[in-house]
């Protein structure tokens, strides 16, 4: 599976970032892959490399690019409850920081970039994100109705963009939650805001998981959530591009 390491212009710098894609002198649907609150680390290649496999050219960024090249921070191989607390202490200001401003310029930035790739098919494309990486993916499907066909957020926190947003929303969507981010009201309310929105989309509790549940070196990871996840990318995307 070839793979690049590139860097993308933005308006703030140059963004440093990864690619997965089938192979040589084809060109494929592009997805741009927003990685979790951890950042970008082997497990995202791991998971580009295999939605690669699958036909598409999959670029990760690295959201943190601000604040240095990836991996921005020092992380075990495994991400275990005890790490967390001192992760976290680093991790919040960045995040914090990554304004909505912020946001939408380097997803004007990321998608310019994609879509004008030698190995990226013409026409729209895809957005899928993991945690803080699903409401980025929100907020560039949001921005760009013309450029993004399908979205997708796991055990994200989509509704964050809010109503504004969400009701701006035009891609096929495919929201999948964990069960301990959100209750079955909160998920009824978030549903009537897509509904609202018109749109063709799928917005489901995964039964029995926690937040995380598809990062493999996490101790949230479950792998029925990550099969489910896999599944319902992989139908959202055969239908969207």
């Amino acid at each position: 599976m070839p793979t690049q390491s590139l860097q993308i212009p933005t308006a703030d710098g140059q963004a440093d970032a990864f690619a997965a894609f089938p192979g040589e002198g084809e060109r494929h649907p592009g997805v741009l892959m927003y990685p979790d609150g951890f950042g970008s680390r082997p497990v995202l290649r791991e998971m580009a490399e295999e939605l690669a496999g699958h036909g598409y050219f999959v670029l990760v960024p690295n959201i943190f690019y601000r604040h240095g090249p990836a991996p921005v921070l020092e992380l075990p191989d495994h991400i275990g409850e005890e790490a967390r607390p001192a992760i976290f202490a680093e991790l919040m200001p960045m995040i914090e920081a990554h304004t909505t401003e912020r946001i939408l310029r380097d997803a004007d930035a990321y998608l310019e970039f994609l879509t004008t790739r030698p190995e990226v098919a013409p026409g729209p494309v895809a957005v899928t994100g993991y945690c803080i990486g699903g409401l980025l993916a929100t907020h560039t499907a949001a921005a760009h109705p013309g450029r993004v066909a399908a979205l997708a957020g796991f055990h994200a926190p989509v509704g964050a963009a809010g109503p504004g947003s969400l009701q701006r929303l035009t891609a096929r969507t495919h929201f999948g939650h964990a069960e301990s981010d959100l209750t079955p009201e909160a998920l009824g309310e978030l549903n009537k805001t897509l509904d609202a929105a018109g749109l063709e989309y799928t917005s489901e509790i995964y039964p029995g998981t926690v937040h995380g549940f598809t990062m493999a070196d996490t101790d949230a990871f479950d792998p029925a959530g990550l099969r489910h996840h896999w599944d319902s990318l992989l139908a959202l995307l055969d239908r969207a591009l």
